[in-house]
């Protein structure tokens, strides 16, 4: 179906040429993105595609009234609920999102974003939080460079897992894909599913090629998906996989997190692997991370606005001599708010078995100079080129959603940048420990219920930032997945005091 290699400017596609464009083809494919960062949504006709392209189409709020299974919240939620009969939203086509699926025969895709029925954007949908999070400084004119000029905007880790097979008949075919991972789970012990690779041994150059195909097949379809991969190799631990995106516009570099992990997920299963995003998949090893670069440019000269022209010789901190005014209010508004939006950088219960000591994961907040075992790693000169200028925010895990982190990173240096924030806290310094006597950062939540209930307080930064109506919707997200974990029982329970108690 169509044309893998057509050469159309993709912000400069009009509704007009839509017809000329999927000549072709007979189906199109829409999805939005859900508040976990899932992709909702189905192929249509091409007819009924041209028909809703420029007016958008409805679609059922259910995905904002149910989690990641479709349970319905325990709490019903403002969008999506029974006394409001699950209403259609609308969804609107975004133009320059179009791409094709290598992996499905190149049908032609579109994201689109969820809108209120009367085309206002929807408070709980990933899309519109960011762009209301760039539209706050895009009108002071500046723009958003996710990993600054020429650097990564995301870095996702992630364990692979081999699938097993779905049936022993032998009159059944056998399948090896991730759904078959999901049966094997329900009557087997996670420890029982196979590492597609053991032992420790990151940046290997010879792992790789043990599955060449599955190896390279990423990498081609993230390029042929406009997700590109700028480095991809193994990390330290059994079976996993680092990927640093190419940097972009902000709200591009969200999408394109997104439909990486999504290109990981299909492309895996058809090579009987399954992907794990989980924050901590194993015990006593280290977890996926998330980490996200951003820095700020002008919009006319394109300029880094982190950067200071000239060093300052009396900084109120050492790592900020290169480091403009404009870069250090946006700085310590992330770590101000760093605090009160933990739900939306560690989403999960899982989240927090991540963030504890000795694993090179954040705990405080902190911040350093080239310090990757901070919070927040200051990138600037000497360490590199200014136009590099940029900080890596490495408290999100790779379970997150890309589209709110990152709209949440925005909206807290904004904030620094229109309280004009100063610097309150010292750095890291090299070769100390996270947590230890010599951090002065406040610890960070150890739970998702800790995290949720400071997050949805009155007068929360979380609330200040991103709004009431986001904030009541996020953490009653975030309170029915505790409530779940509360009422379940573990093997680790029934292994601990079945005998003993």
């Amino acid at each position: 179906m169509g044309n893998p290699d057509e050469s159309q400017h993709f912000h400069e596609l009009t509704h007009a040429d839509l017809p000329e464009l999927l000549k072709h083809d007979v189906g199109v494919k829409v999805a939005g993105v859900d508040i976990d960062g899932q992709l909702r949504g189905k192929i249509m006709s091409k007819k009924k595609f041209l028909s809703i392209a420029k007016s958008g189409f409805g679609f059922c709020s259910v995905i904002f009234g149910w989690d990641m299974h479709d349970q319905t919240y325990f709490r019903e939620l403002k969008i999506s609920n029974a006394e409001n009969g699950y209403r259609d939203m609308l969804a609107e086509i975004d133009l320059s999102s179009y791409r094709r699926i290598p992996w499905e025969n190149n049908v032609p895709f579109f994201l689109c974003s969820f809108r209120e029925p009367d085309g206002q954007s929807l408070s709980a949908c990933p899309r519109s939080v960011l762009e209301r999070a760039c539209a706050k400084l895009e009108a002071k004119g500046v723009g958003a460079l996710a990993g600054g000029a020429y650097l990564t905007l995301a870095e996702y880790e992630f364990y692979t897992f081999r699938a097993p097979r779905n049936s022993t008949s032998p009159t059944e075919p056998a399948e090896r894909n991730s759904s078959a991972t999901a049966t094997f789970l329900r009557d087997h012990a996670p420890k029982d599913l196979p590492s597609l690779e053991e032992g420790m041994f990151g940046y290997s150059i010879t792992r790789p090629v043990h599955n060449q195909d599955w190896y390279y097949g990423i990498f081609n379809a993230c390029t042929q998906f406009r997700c590109d991969i700028e480095g991809w190799h193994t990390e330290s631990g059994p079976g996993v996989y680092e990927a640093a995106l190419e940097y972009g516009e902000i709200k591009e570099m969200a999408d394109k997190a997104a439909l990486f992990k999504l290109t990981v997920k299909n492309m895996s299963s058809k090579f009987g692997i399954t992907p794990c995003f989980m924050a901590k998949p194993r015990e006593n090893l280290p977890g996926n991370s998330g980490h996200m670069h951003i820095s700020l440019c002008d919009k006319k000269t394109g300029s880094n606005l982190f950067v200071r022209e000239d060093e300052d010789t009396d900084p109120p901190f050492e790592g900020l001599e290169h480091v403009s005014d404009l870069g250090r209010h946006f700085l310590a508004g992330l770590l101000e708010g760093l605090p009160d939006v933990m739900p939306i950088v560690a989403p999960t219960i899982n989240s927090y078995k991540r963030l504890v000591e000795n694993f090179w994961a954040p705990v405080t907040v902190s911040w350093g100079l080239e310090h990757r075992a901070a919070s927040i790693r200051v990138i600037a000169p000497p360490s590199c080129p200014p136009k590099g200028t940029r900080f890596e925010v490495r408290v999100p895990g790779a379970d997150t959603n890309p589209h709110l982190v990152l709209a949440t990173i925005l909206a807290l240096g904004y904030r620094g940048i229109e309280k004009k924030l100063a610097m309150s806290i010292p750095p890291l310094g090299k070769g100390q420990e996270v947590g230890g006597k010599l951090d002065k950062g406040e610890r960070l939540a150890k739970s998702l219920k800790e995290a949720t209930a400071r997050f949805s307080a009155k007068g929360s930064v979380a609330r200040e930032c991103l709004g009431d109506e986001f904030v009541d919707h996020f953490a009653g997200t975030r309170e029915h997945e505790v409530r779940l974990w509360d009422e379940a029982v573990t093997d680790w329970e029934m292994k601990r005091y079945i005998e003993t108690v």
